[in-house]
């Protein structure tokens, strides 16, 4: 088996504000496994809060080249590397090998039935109330909107502007940690008088064990809380929803694994992205089909994705078959 691994930089139609960062561009890994004929193809772009950077994905993989090259496969790669960004690279390629390889489709091998479009959030950065409500007004077939939250008292106000202008769709806030528990108490009648349908990840995971005595009537949702399989049992009792994110547990192996596991023990499921191109959402979009919630529009922040590509429709994502996961050839 050849490993061709590279670094891209996915430039951003404009700057993506949250909690902590601003983001201008994705950088991500692009692994191509081949195979005789065949070539599967996987994206990553790692997980930022945990200083992931290509450089260490790449590192990471290049520690395990002689074993993959020596017949690894699939199945061996959670015990090769820790979840993250490499492991979800390599992953994803494996499984679009195997559809070329086997000449079923992935949505096959994985025990799924045939994909079918989702409804997908639409992310508004944080900014200036006005600006997110004018950027919520350039998404008219949203049929659900995400709201990038920091922990400011302005936030009462953004999520008041964007539903002013968007009184029909549905409403999530996403503070990726930039609440405490105060802030959190002082900013939800807003968000109950804003109809808000989910708050992902208010507060920090050292502040987690106070989400309950918060008698949250809105759904809250576990992000940077929950990483892997094993994370999810001290996740119970704490969050009525687990995000799912291919790049945190290390592929679609994994998450295909926690979302039945998190069904079982009483969560809704939701699949959520770091970035990236079209490349990266569509084994997300596999994952989709088993899943309550679904945000995977890093493709429309980019100032450019890859072709073929998904495609957002009237609110919904969908995957073309020639992009990944199917025994049909692929182009970059």
């Amino acid at each position: 088996m050849e490993i061709d691994v590279r670094v891209e930089r996915l430039p951003l139609r404009a700057p993506v504000r949250i909690t902590g960062y601003t983001f201008i561009e994705v950088p991500v890994i692009v692994v191509e496994l081949r195979e005789g004929e065949h070539v599967g193809r996987g994206e990553a772009a790692g997980i930022y809060y945990r200083a992931e950077s290509p450089q260490r994905m790449i590192a990471q993989i290049d520690a395990i080249r002689p074993v993959l090259s020596a017949g690894a496969d699939r199945s061996m790669l959670a015990h090769l590397l820790l979840p993250g960004g490499a492991r979800n690279a390599l992953d994803c390629a494996f499984w679009d090998l195997e559809a070329k390889r086997t000449g079923k489709p992935a949505w096959q091998l994985a025990g799924l039935q045939a994909p079918v479009p989702k409804i997908t959030t639409y992310t508004l950065g944080a900014d200036d109330p006005d600006a997110m409500a004018q950027l919520a007004r350039t998404y008219p077939q949203a049929r659900a909107l995400k709201l990038k939250l920091t922990g400011e008292p302005i936030d009462a106000e953004r999520v008041r502007a964007v539903r002013a202008v968007r009184p029909d769709v549905w409403l999530g806030v996403d503070a990726n940690q930039g609440f405490g528990m105060d802030s959190l108490r002082q900013v939800m009648p807003a968000f109950i008088a804003a109809d808000v349908r989910l708050i992902e990840q208010p507060v920090p995971p050292a502040l987690d064990d106070g989400l309950p005595g918060l008698q949250s009537p809105i759904p809250i949702a576990a992000d940077e809380s929950v990483l892997c399989l094993a994370d999810l049992p001290r996740c119970v009792g704490r969050f009525d929803a687990i995000n799912i994110k291919l790049d945190k547990c290390g592929g679609l192996t994994e998450a295909l694994a926690m979302a039945r596991v998190a069904k079982v023990l009483g969560f809704k499921v939701m699949v959520g992205n770091m970035g990236g191109s079209s490349l990266a959402m569509a084994p997300g979009f596999l994952l989709a089909q088993l899943c309550d919630l679904v945000d995977l529009d890093g493709p429309l922040v980019l100032a450019n994705d890859r072709s073929p590509g998904v495609s957002y429709e009237d609110g919904h994502i969908s995957c073309p078959e020639s992009l990944w996961g199917n025994p049909v050839v692929t182009r970059a």
